[in-house]
């Protein structure tokens, strides 16, 4: 796949992130629980991974393979995603969802030049230069200028 398909669907997947954050907020609202939204959210998500998971993979990970990979990768993706996406329907309600959005992805974008910089997670080194840092105070004095 091209690198600039990549990036075109990066930006498609930046705009599911707010229609499913807007509508799964307003579910929350509508029936005054956040907690049951994110659950039909998750629900919904992680049925449909399995049974596309079910129809796609030709090769599952043998016991050996499985026995390898440390027991907290199992879970803490999970975990976190329950977190983001549970704090994520609570906060958009509160503050709005360009707030809600744009402060999240400036911590996204932050941490995640951060995290590069040092190939946490076991992945590619991205080192950081003085035009990612310029780019970041930009990206942070965007995120005022669009709250304040």
């Amino acid at each position: 796949m091209s690198h600039l398909l990549l990036l075109i669907l990066s930006v498609i997947v930046g705009i599911m992130v707010v229609v499913q954050g807007g509508l799964n907020a307003r579910l929350g609202v509508l029936i005054s629980n956040s907690m049951l939204a994110t659950s039909s959210a998750l629900l919904t998500s992680a049925s449909l991974t399995v049974l596309v998971a079910i129809i796609t993979v030709r090769h599952f990970p043998s016991m050996a393979e499985v026995k390898e990979v440390p027991a907290y990768l199992w879970f803490t993706g999970g975990i976190l995603s329950f977190i983001a996406v549970t704090l994520f329907y609570y906060i958009i309600p509160r503050v709005g969802i360009s707030t809600a959005v744009t402060f999240g992805l400036a911590g996204q974008i932050c941490f995640a030049a951060i995290a590069g910089h040092y190939g946490w997670f076991g992945l590619p080194v991205e080192p950081v230069s003085i035009k990612k840092l310029i780019g970041m105070l930009v990206l942070v004095a965007g995120v005022i200028l669009i709250k304040y």
